[in-house]
């Protein structure tokens, strides 16, 4: 049975396609940009370890390479779901956090999760960016 979803032309990815897990970075819904769940990582893919604060910021610069292939920014996030590893982390978080949504208009949960792999940090985000 085919999925009636894959044909749809008011949604499509964003980015290149992991194999392992299939998932794409994100998902464009007609005005709205799903962005999976992000780590630390360059511009070329490669792990960022370091601090809370390194991982955070790099994990935020991922989310936000990912929303500028639509033409958003993070000013347009309107979600985001923080996963940390150490709750202990979250003032550290948080205030790196601050300085990239200072003016945000969103809505945010963090929670304590123990990632998948090696990170101490994992977020995703939805932003709202009407086409046009």
């Amino acid at each position: 049975m085919q999925d009636s979803r894959a044909g749809r032309k008011d949604i499509h990815p964003i980015g290149k396609k992991n194999p392992k897990p299939a998932f794409h970075p994100a998902v464009r819904a007609g005005d709205f940009i799903f962005v999976s769940g992000q780590v630390a990582k360059d511009a070329d893919g490669n792990m960022i370890a370091g601090t809370i604060e390194e991982e955070t910021r790099g994990t935020i610069e991922a989310i936000r390479r990912i929303l500028a292939e639509e033409g958003a920014t993070l000013s347009d996030v309107v979600r985001v779901t923080t996963y940390l590893g150490d709750a202990r982390d979250f003032g550290r978080y948080n205030r790196v956090f601050a300085e990239h949504f200072k003016d945000a208009v969103l809505a945010r949960t963090t929670v304590e999760a123990r990632a998948v792999i090696d990170t101490k940090i994992e977020m995703d985000a939805i932003a709202y960016k009407p086409r046009g």
